[in-house]
């Protein structure tokens, strides 16, 4: 079993950016981070692989990512938009990229009585952040 090597303070203010949610009645979605390495052979960046579950009904607030990110479901449906595009959803098995600044107008569970979980791979400079709430 490889041994996951991560700094604690970038984890925490992850999980605390990951934990807010737009609705005080609807709790966030929960976030684990399952790595976060430097790249060898790309200096200055590193990726980071997050799971992200959604209870029934959740979803994330409107943001972007600095990084490069692929996301896949692992399991029930995902909603997803890019700001350009026009939503879709996503079953378990199938995937999207987001392009590096890419504004993330929704990502939530498409259902409001099974749960879903997504596997999300990011590729970003060690300066930059990981979700960046959007204004609204």
């Amino acid at each position: 079993m490889n041994v996951l090597r991560f700094c604690a303070a970038p984890l925490a203010a992850l999980a605390l950016i990951f934990s807010a949610s737009a609705f005080a009645h609807d709790p966030a979605e929960k976030v684990t981070v399952l790595q976060d390495e430097m790249l060898k052979n790309v200096p200055g960046k590193k990726a980071l692989m997050i799971e992200v579950d959604y209870q029934p009904g959740q979803s994330s607030i409107s943001h972007k990512h600095e990084g490069t990110t692929m996301a896949y479901v692992l399991s029930g449906e995902i909603v997803s938009q890019v700001k350009g595009e026009p939503a879709k959803t996503y079953k378990a098995g199938e995937y999207w990229y987001e392009a590096a600044g890419s504004e993330h107008l929704v990502s939530k569970n498409a259902s409001a009585t099974q749960p879903a979980k997504l596997l999300v791979f990011m590729v970003l400079a060690t300066d930059e952040k990981v979700l960046i709430p959007l204004e609204h």
